[in-house]
């Protein structure tokens, strides 16, 4: 076995391919569009890299490869922790603890190199891809969700990471019964008259702008949560860049008070992984048609986030804009997975309980001390 690091786009091509080669007879898994995969790792489609020194490793038996690894270092979330911190990320290994084990420890000696005392993941390249799937294997993960075998998680324990923080998701099934709480109703029609709050959809015209409000909206809700560093004015462009071709208005919703200034958001995304079954993450030769006919007709959502300002917190405004939202999108076939939700949030956690959510998934962020700070 060698740990070989991506030097060469065929490097990159490989490590790129390897899940659907892991994952090809797992009837859960999802696999995404090759080519957004590829833009994670492309520093003009994924601003993110701009703030990252990272590299890639695959684990290669005689030249075959069966693992992989990213490390790095985010300066702007070393900066915001006030605490050196580095991450890895995109692992994937064949069942075996050996294997995994030569990787995290590629990972844990790059980062150590480069001064960090700490190693968290896994942690991803895109926005809200964090974690390893502990609990809920079923249903197939929604869009941007990480997906794998279980015993993932004992390779983590086995090489010395311990659970830091776990990340739970909740489901809402009209196909199961589900309803908004009529004891709600009245609850949340006080709380619009009391703040004279309005909600309206983000205007397509100036996607673009509504976009930028979400993300500062976003960047301002959860400031205080576990794992949060900004995202920066790139990364709100090359989103509302992204979301473009997915957005529907009435799923993504700006609430603003009496002033017309915003004061919270939501943002559910249609589930396109429905869609994405069986096309082995290439939209050719006819998987685009697929998409083209399948997006306006789907009817599962992934939400991805949803906030309330800091003045306005805990005075069920949250409660309000929920309800918006499930209003919009309601439809007999409507389903929507809510994550992540952090496990120590216990505000959120009793809210989405009380609107009658249902648990549905756990997942699992690790941590060790690494380098001369763990000897």
């Amino acid at each position: 076995m060698e740990v070989h690091p991506v030097e060469t786009r065929a490097d990159l091509r490989r490590f790129v391919e390897l899940p659907y080669r892991l994952y090809r007879r797992d009837p859960i898994w999802v696999p995404p569009l090759r080519s957004e995969q590829w833009a994670q790792f492309n520093p003009q489609r994924n601003p993110m890299l701009d703030h990252c020194d990272y590299t890639l490793f695959l684990l290669l038996d005689g030249g075959r490869p069966v693992g992989r690894v990213a490390a790095f270092v985010d300066s702007l979330a070393v900066e915001h922790w006030q605490r050196p911190i580095g991450l890895f990320g995109s692992f994937e290994c064949a069942a075996d603890a050996k294997n995994a084990h030569l990787l995290l420890q590629a990972a844990s000696n790059w980062l150590t190199q480069r001064g960090m005392a700490r190693m968290r993941g896994p942690w991803s390249f895109a926005s809200q891809e964090w974690g390893l799937l502990y609990e809920g294997f079923t249903p197939s993960p929604p869009l941007m969700a990480p997906h794998n075998p279980f015993i993932y998680n004992d390779f983590m324990t086995s090489f010395g990471l311990a659970k830091v923080k776990d990340l739970l998701a909740y489901d809402i099934d009209v196909r199961q019964g589900y309803a908004f709480p009529e004891r709600y109703l009245t609850l949340t029609d006080r709380v619009q008259q009391r703040y004279g709050v309005t909600i309206r959809q983000v205007d397509l015209k100036h996607l673009d702008r509504d976009v930028a409000t979400l993300m500062e909206m976003g960047n301002l809700s959860i400031a205080d949560n576990w794992g949060f560093y900004p995202v920066t004015p790139a990364e709100t462009a090359a989103m509302a860049r992204d979301l473009r071709p997915l957005v529907r208005p009435e799923a993504m919703l700006i609430a603003e008070d009496a002033a017309g200034q915003p004061i919270g958001f939501a943002i559910a995304l249609p589930d396109v992984n429905v869609l994405l079954k069986g096309l082995n993450g290439r939209l050719l030769p006819l998987g685009w048609l697929k998409l083209l006919w399948g997006l306006p007709r789907l009817k599962q959502y992934r939400m991805w986030a949803l906030g309330v300002a800091p003045a306005y917190q805990g005075k069920a405004v949250d409660a309000l804009i929920y309800r918006r939202l499930y209003e919009a999108l309601f439809d007999r076939q409507m389903r929507m997975e809510v994550n992540y939700v952090l496990e120590d949030n216990v505000r959120m956690n009793n809210a989405l309980r009380n609107l009658g959510a249902v648990p549905l998934r756990r997942y699992r962020v690790y941590e060790m001390t690494i380098g001369d700070a763990g000897a």
